[in-house]
Parts: C-alpha cells; sequence; structure tokens
C-alpha cells in the first residue's frame, strides 16, 4: 500500500509538473501569437506605406515625364524660333541691301531702254539724211562696228531687264520663305510657300526634274514660316537621298525626279505629297520621322525632316480645339 501511495504521489508530482510547463507552453504561445500579430500588423503597415511610397514614386516619375516633355517641347520651340529669327534677320539684310540697288537698276532700264532707241533712231537718221559722212566718221563707225551696236544694244538692255527682274523674284521669294512680316498662325497660300522654297533651294534643283501637281486649294491657316522651314527640310532630304542612290549607282548617273502634290480631302483636310526616287527611309526608321531632331548623318550635317515642327503644332491646334 505504501509503495502505491508513493507512486501516486509521486503521479501526482510528475502532473503539477507538466501542468505548470503546459501552462508555461500556453503563455509562449500566446506571447508569440501576440508578437505574430504584432508583427504581421507592422509588417502590412511598412507594405502599405511601400505600397504608397511606390504610387508616389511612379506619381513623381509621371510628371517629371511630363515636364521633361514640355521641356523638350519648349526647348525645340525655342531652338526653331531662334532659327527662324536668325534666318529672319538675315534675310532681311539681304533683302535690303539687294532690294534697293536692283530696284534703283529695275526702275531704270526702262528709261535706258527708251534713251537707247533714241539713240539709235537718230544715229539712223543721221545715216539716212547723210549717207556719205566724212572719212573721219565712217572710221569711227567701222571702229565701234556701229551695226553690230545696233543690233546688241537692245538685247544687253533686255537680258539686264530679264536679270534684275530675276533678281526681284528671288528676294520676294526670300521674303515669303521666311514671312519676315507675319507673326503666328496666318492664312496663307501654301503653293507660293512651296514656290518660294524650290525658289531658294534651285541652286541644289539644277539636276533634278521637280514634278508639282497642285490642287485647288483654299487659304490655310497655319505659322507659314515654320511650315515653309518643313518643306525646306523635306526637300533638302529629297535631294540627299537621289544624290546618295546616284553615287551607288555604278553604269550611269540617277535622273532626279522630286515629286509635289497637294489635295483638299473631303473632310476639309489638306494633303502635301512630297516623293523622291532616291534611297528612300528605312522600315525601321518609320517611327522617328517625327522625332526633334533624328538624323542617319554624321553629327553637325544633318537637321532631321522637321516633321516635328507639324506634330507640335498639330497638338497645340488639337489642344485649343
Amino acid at each position: 500500500m505504501e509503495s502505491q501511495d508513493l507512486q501516486i504521489q509521486e503521479l501526482e508530482k510528475t502532473i503539477r509538473i507538466l501542468r505548470k510547463q503546459l501552462e508555461r507552453s500556453e503563455k509562449e504561445r500566446s506571447q508569440l501569437e501576440a508578437d505574430m500579430a504584432t508583427k504581421e500588423f507592422l509588417l502590412k503597415k511598412v507594405i502599405a506605406q511601400l505600397q504608397e511610397s511606390q504610387q508616389n514614386l511612379e506619381q513623381r516619375s509621371h510628371d517629371l515625364e511630363i515636364a521633361l516633355d514640355s521641356l523638350n517641347a519648349m526647348q525645340l520651340q525655342l531652338i526653331q524660333s531662334e532659327k527662324m529669327s536668325a534666318l529672319g534677320q538675315t534675310v532681311a539684310g539681304i533683302a535690303h541691301e539687294i532690294n534697293n540697288p536692283i530696284s534703283f537698276i529695275y526702275g531704270n532700264l526702262s528709261y535706258l531702254t527708251e534713251h537707247s532707241h533714241n539713240l539709235l533712231k537718230l544715229i539712223n537718221l543721221y545715216h539716212d539724211y547723210f549717207p556719205e559722212p566724212p572719212a573721219e566718221i565712217c572710221l569711227e563707225r567701222q571702229a565701234i562696228d556701229i551695226e553690230f551696236i545696233e543690233e546688241d544694244l537692245p538685247k544687253i538692255v533686255k537680258s539686264m531687264q530679264v536679270g534684275s527682274q530675276r533678281i526681284r523674284d528671288i528676294v520676294l521669294a526670300l521674303r515669303n520663305f521666311a514671312r519676315l512680316d507675319e507673326v503666328g498662325y496666318k492664312s496663307v497660300d501654301i503653293h507660293a510657300g512651296i514656290e518660294s522654297t524650290l525658289m531658294v533651294l534651285q541652286s541644289k534643283l539644277a539636276n533634278i526634274q521637280v514634278i508639282k501637281q497642285y490642287g485647288e486649294l483654299p487659304l490655310i491657316t497655319c505659322v507659314a514660316g515654320d511650315l515653309n522651314q518643313v518643306f525646306m527640310n523635306i526637300l533638302l532630304n529629297a535631294i540627299d537621298a537621289i544624290a546618295q542612290k546616284s553615287s551607288a549607282q555604278t553604269t550611269q548617273e540617277l535622273a532626279g525626279i522630286i515629286s509635289i502634290q497637294t489635295e483638299l480631302r473631303s473632310n476639309q483636310q489638306v494633303a502635301i505629297s512630297i516623293a523622291d526616287n532616291g534611297v528612300g527611309i528605312p522600315t525601321k526608321l518609320i517611327d522617328k520621322i517625327f522625332d526633334a531632331f533624328f538624323t542617319t548623318k554624321e553629327v553637325g550635317k544633318g537637321t532631321g525632316l522637321g516633321l516635328a515642327i507639324c506634330l507640335r503644332h498639330a497638338t497645340r491646334t488639337r489642344g485649343k480645339s
């Protein structure tokens, strides 16, 4: 009996010990659960803060991209404005320096024509009434070849008239190209802008056939100077493309052709098509033609097609509508 009682006491003691251990384990488990809940709460809070920070960073990145695009557009506009301003000042100086003396020459050519005609008429009258002048006059007539002068002088005056008119046309083309007297959006004749650009580039188009197919267009509201700059860039690139293809020809020189077509479409939009038979634009570069200053030429030799100017004005116009 005593041994059984001892065993029971030992067992009870063991049970008490196990209960205490169980209670401690329960407390530790509860503490661990509380700690885990706290850590989970803190982790969720940190994750939420990180997500909020990421959203803020994304928003700031988006704002910075918009600001950068605006800055690039402003930079492009400033560069283009400075370029056109410099071109305008240069053209103004050239027009002023050329126009004044050529106007003086052109204005006096009509009087020169009349006076030379009268003098030749008077000489002929002297010849008719005095068919046998003194020997000294006969020698002088032979020395200066009066018959040749009578035939050549009208031709000289005529060529001077044609040349001075040509210079006046070039000066007018330069003024029309730069549009010195027009700022901002104006209603202009697109064909006049194309013709003035072709006039400016005439020396580069000497060996190139320009085929023009103009449609009936109304006056178009645009920034004429900027649009003429686009025409200039596209035509220069077309000339270069023809030259590149011609230099690659081994058999014979390429007959350069540039075609310009305009038409008024049914949606009251004007379509201007400029094509050439040069090397063409690689397919992989088509998406870059509206990028500002993108060029495949060496540094300092290319300015791009200038289509970024059109894209900028189109975006601005859409923003106003």
